[in-house]
């Protein structure tokens, strides 16, 4: 995919200064919340402490409203120049396993890749295990992806 296509000819000069202060305050909202402790993810988790889930729903009602009105005021995303639309993804096999891989991690874990991060900016040095453990699994699957596309793209005898 070409730059034009992509639209980074257009971003605005603020677009990553403004990408690495939203995680920062992304962060610092896991870090305050206390959802960067994975003892109150796995709480949740146990139905023992259902914080986590109005932490979510806060997020989730942001992100809706975002999603609803940023369109209806501008025509084209302003720091990158992309327009706004649905990016839609099949549900297949792959969703599924790779759904299913996090879900599991998270819940051995209790903490998932951006509150991982966050962890360690709040002191919890252990979490380097999990994280190392995402790296790792991260590293595997583009091994995995990359060996199964040239097997696919290998051209066959017509014998």
């Amino acid at each position: 995919m070409s730059t034009a296509q992509t639209g980074t000819d257009e971003r605005h000069p603020l677009f990553m200064p403004l990408i690495l202060i939203g995680g920062l305050i992304f962060g610092f909202g896991l870090g305050y919340s206390h959802m960067a402790r994975p003892e109150v993810v796995l709480d949740f988790l146990q139905f023992e402490d259902f914080g986590l889930l109005f932490v979510m729903f806060g997020g989730a009602m942001v992100t809706g409203l975002a999603y609803v009105v940023v369109p209806q005021l501008f025509d084209r995303a302003p720091l990158t120049g992309d327009s706004f639309g649905r990016r839609l993804k099949r549900f297949d096999r792959n969703v599924l396993i790779g759904g299913g891989i996090f879900g599991v991690g998270w819940g051995l874990s209790g903490i998932c890749p951006g509150a991982g991060y966050a962890s360690l900016g709040v002191g919890n040095l252990p979490i380097l295990w999990a994280i190392g453990g995402m790296f790792i699994g991260a590293y595997a699957q583009g091994v995995w992806r990359s060996q199964a596309s040239t097997t696919d793209a290998t051209p066959t005898s017509a014998d």
